[in-house]
């Protein structure tokens, strides 16, 4: 298996093939919201995609006057969660939080309950962590040409995958397809053990969001060698980035989305981008997301078509070129 490329034309591609992108009918509002909203995270409690639900529903519940609740529904790679959300009542108080593994990868490897492309109006982009590629100290590699040119001359490297078809897993892929190199890929069970995994030389090698890494990579406990993100991260701005690294074009941050089920009139939808907007914006909420490496980066309901767009073209096909499954 190997990973793919980042969608590079995000905000051309449009939305006529989605019917996330659809335009939901024109009728009479009601106020929103009514009563309580419910955002669901298809993960377990615990993970940096459900601290930062709760970061925002906190904020948003202080600024709405109405109860914002953070709902955890696991299981099949967050399409649980994802087809609960599809099924709701489209009024926007039913709402789903979650990274591009769930909207634009998952949809390519899983049978799901729902047409992806039709069960969802976008709210927005919300938030955006970078990732980074990092390696166990005992590897002699001290930056990703180093690397590439170690696979390709023998020397075992194995990568530690966090979870089958997750952002790090493709992001692994399109990695290997981009910069023409292969290693060996060994599941673990989340982020944690995977980390651990490259700590003590079990694994030589990780891609993984700042939060689960960043802490590892101050204490020296492993190497970074490359950061995903187009320009450099803030969180770490000794590290370069992959394309400094003589491989353009590789983009792959983990970035958090809101959903709305298809149908939620623009109107709510554009009241609810405006909402988090507010909330992303409050200093003590950028405060609290600081520690994680969590960058807000709301962008408006009527973007998210086209990133919508590019993203699952972006992701199908470097799935289907790298021949990826899932058991």
């Amino acid at each position: 298996m190997s990973l793919t490329r980042r969608a590079a034309a995000r905000g051309v591609l449009g939305a006529a093939t989605l019917g996330l992108l659809h335009a939901p009918g024109a009728r009479a509002q009601a106020a929103w919201p009514e009563r309580t909203v419910t955002i669901v995270v298809p993960y377990p409690p615990g993970g940096s995609t459900d601290t930062v639900a709760r970061i925002l529903a906190q904020r948003m519940a202080s600024d709405l006057g109405k109860p914002v609740v953070v709902d955890n529904r696991a299981g099949a790679a967050g399409t649980v969660g994802a087809a609960g959300v599809a099924r709701a009542r489209p009024d926007g108080h039913t709402l789903l939080f979650a990274p591009a593994g769930v909207y634009a990868m998952a949809p390519h490897l899983y049978q799901l309950p729902y047409d992806n492309d039709r069960a969802f109006s976008g709210v927005g982009l919300v938030a955006s962590m970078p990732m980074f590629l990092a390696v166990s100290k005992e590897l002699p590699a001290r930056n990703l040409r180093e690397l590439v040119e170690l696979a390709k001359g023998g020397q075992r490297i194995v990568f530690a995958n966090p979870g089958a078809g997750s952002s790090s897993h493709l992001a692994a892929e399109l990695l290997m397809q981009t910069a023409g190199f292969e290693v060996s890929d060994v599941g673990y069970r989340g982020g944690a053990p995977a980390v651990q995994a490259v700590m003590t030389n079990e694994a030589q090698m990780i891609i993984m969001a700042a939060s689960g890494v960043l802490p590892q990579m101050q204490s020296g406990d492993v190497r970074a060698l490359a950061v995903t993100t187009r320009e450099r991260s803030t969180f770490a701005p000794d590290v370069p980035t992959v394309a400094e690294a003589g491989f353009p074009g590789y983009e792959v941050p983990e970035e958090l989305a809101l959903l709305a089920p298809a149908g939620v009139p623009e109107a709510v939808l554009k009241q609810i981008n405006a909402a988090v907007a507010a909330a992303m914006n409050a200093p003590e909420v950028q405060s609290s997301l600081k520690p994680l490496a969590v960058v807000p980066t709301v962008t408006p309901a009527e973007a998210f078509p086209a990133y919508f767009t590019a993203e699952n073209a972006k992701w199908r096909d470097v799935i289907r070129s790298r021949n990826i499954r899932v058991q």
